[in-house]
């Protein structure tokens, strides 16, 4: 009978042990210490089933990508290829290496002059694409007319400016540029009708001005700093725009009045609260 006892208590023993470890879930590899070094070892798998990913489907919004014209792709390595070739010619400039180049370039250079041909053709069946009829003219005939019309067309407008426009020329009595520049004003005041009002900075006199004025204030206003000066002023509004310094010739001015007076012109700056009124 003690026999039999021994013998049931080593068989639980033995036993127990067992059941326990069936019961709880099996412990991560990392914790089992007397293992030593297994930082090599791979995770345990998940056993937990995943969903499929599901195929990707193409959005109906997505546009397709537009191809290139086969045109692009080539003067794309046109011009690559010149590169690469110019650089081996100057990083190693060996009579084959440049001669490379050079061919090269040729055929560029013709490629070019082939599209100028081309685009002067088209040029010259469309008038509106035509750069010789756009603006200034470069025929001196044309040159010629263009000028006369527009010369017509400036006159006319200084003749409707002198209605209410003046020109303020400021000077000083010892400057020679003032009295080389005098004569000038005069006589574009008698051809365009526009009245100049002379300023003397220093009280000194100039000829062809007996009515010239005192400066009252109104250089150190404007910040006239170099003479001869004119400027092109509406009394009335107190708008005051110079036109320009030293000498200049009749036609200097009236190119430059015409286009300062222009309505889309913003040049210069106006006085627009400072009346131009001298006492």
């Amino acid at each position: 009978m003690k026999h039999t006892l021994l013998i049931c208590a080593l068989v639980l023993a033995v036993l127990c042990p067992i059941a326990v470890r069936a019961q709880t879930p099996p412990s991560p590899y990392w914790s089992d210490a007397w293992r030593g070094w297994h930082f090599y070892e791979d995770p345990e798998p998940d056993t937990q089933e995943r969903p499929a990913p599901s195929p990707k489907t193409a959005s109906p919004t997505a546009k397709p990508k537009a191809l290139r014209p086969p045109e692009i792709a080539e003067f794309e390595r046109l011009q690559k290829t010149l590169e690469e070739t110019r650089n081996i010619a100057i990083m190693r400039p060996t009579e084959a290496n440049v001669r490379r180049y050079m061919e090269l370039e040729s055929r560029v250079v013709a490629r070019a002059s082939t599209f100028a041909d081309v685009a002067q053709r088209v040029a010259w069946a469309t008038p509106e694409l035509d750069p010789t009829l756009q603006g200034r003219p470069v025929n001196a005939k044309a040159l010629e007319v263009f000028e006369q019309q527009q010369m017509s067309q400036r006159t006319e407008s200084i003749g409707t400016l002198g209605r209410d426009h003046v020109l303020f020329f400021f000077f000083r009595g010892d400057c020679p540029y003032c009295h080389a520049f005098a004569p000038t004003l005069g006589a574009f005041e008698a051809r365009y009708g526009i009245k100049v009002v002379a300023i003397s900075i220093d009280g000194g006199t100039m000829p062809g001005f007996p009515d010239a004025r005192r400066d009252n204030g109104i250089a150190a206003t404007l910040r006239v700093s170099q003479v001869p000066a004119v400027y092109l002023a509406q009394p009335f509004t107190g708008k005051i725009m110079p036109i320009g310094f030293g000498v200049l010739s009749e036609s200097q001015l009236l190119e430059r009045i015409a286009t300062v007076s222009a309505p889309t012109s913003e040049s210069g700056p106006s006085n627009a609260g400072q009346p131009a009124v001298l006492q």
